[in-house]
C-alpha cells in the first residue's frame, strides 16, 4: 500500500492507495503505518487535492476510485452512506431500512465504525434517531467539525 500524509484543518491525515484505488483514510495520521519515502502517486495527489477542496467548502462530492475492504453487508451500508447528501444527516435506522434490514441499526453502526475511508464514504453524516451525535471512529470532535463544515457550506 502506498501511503501519503496530508495536512488538513483537522490535523494530519493519511491516505492509502492499493491497486490504483483509494482504500484507506486515516483521520489521525499517527494511526497509519509508516509510509515509504516514495513520492505520492497521481491518485494520492488527486485525493489530497479533493480533500483540500472539501475542507475549503468547494467540493461536495468526491470523484475518486474507491476500494474499501469489508463484508458484503458493510459494502451495502457504505453504498447507502454515499447516498446521504452533503450537509444532510440520516439516522442509523434510515440506513438500516435502506439496506433492507430495518432492525439492523447496531449492525449499521458497526459497519460505520469499520468504514476504512471516512469522509470519502461519509459515515459522519449518520446520527442517532433522536438527532444526537453518536460514536465516530475518528472521535466526536472530528464528527462535529465535519458536520459543522458541511452546514456552513451547504
Amino acid at each position: 500500500m502506498k501511503i501519503f500524509r496530508v495536512l488538513t484543518p483537522l490535523g494530519e491525515m493519511a491516505l492509502g492507495e492499493e491497486g490504483g484505488k483509494i482504500s484507506r483514510l486515516w483521520l489521525r495520521a499517527q494511526d497509519a503505518p509508516e509510509a515509504e519515502p516514495d513520492s505520492p502517486t497521481p491518485l494520492l495527489r488527486q485525493a489530497a487535492r479533493q480533500l483540500e477542496e472539501y475542507f475549503a467548502g468547494r467540493r461536495k462530492v468526491f470523484d475518486l476510485p474507491l476500494n474499501p475492504q469489508g463484508t458484503p453487508f458493510q459494502q451495502k451500508v457504505w453504498r447507502a452512506l454515499c447516498a446521504v447528501p452533503y450537509g444532510q444527516t440520516a439516522s442509523y435506522g434510515r440506513i438500516a431500512a435502506a439496506v433492507g434490514s430495518p432492525k439492523a441499526c447496531r449492525a449499521v453502526g458497526m459497519a460505520n465504525h469499520a468504514n476504512p475511508i471516512a469522509i470519502f464514504i461519509p459515515c459522519h453524516r449518520i446520527i442517532g434517531s433522536d438527532g444526537s451525535l453518536t460514536g465516530y471512529g475518528g472521535g466526536l470532535d472530528i464528527k462535529r467539525a465535519l458536520l459543522a463544515l458541511e452546514a456552513k457550506h451547504r
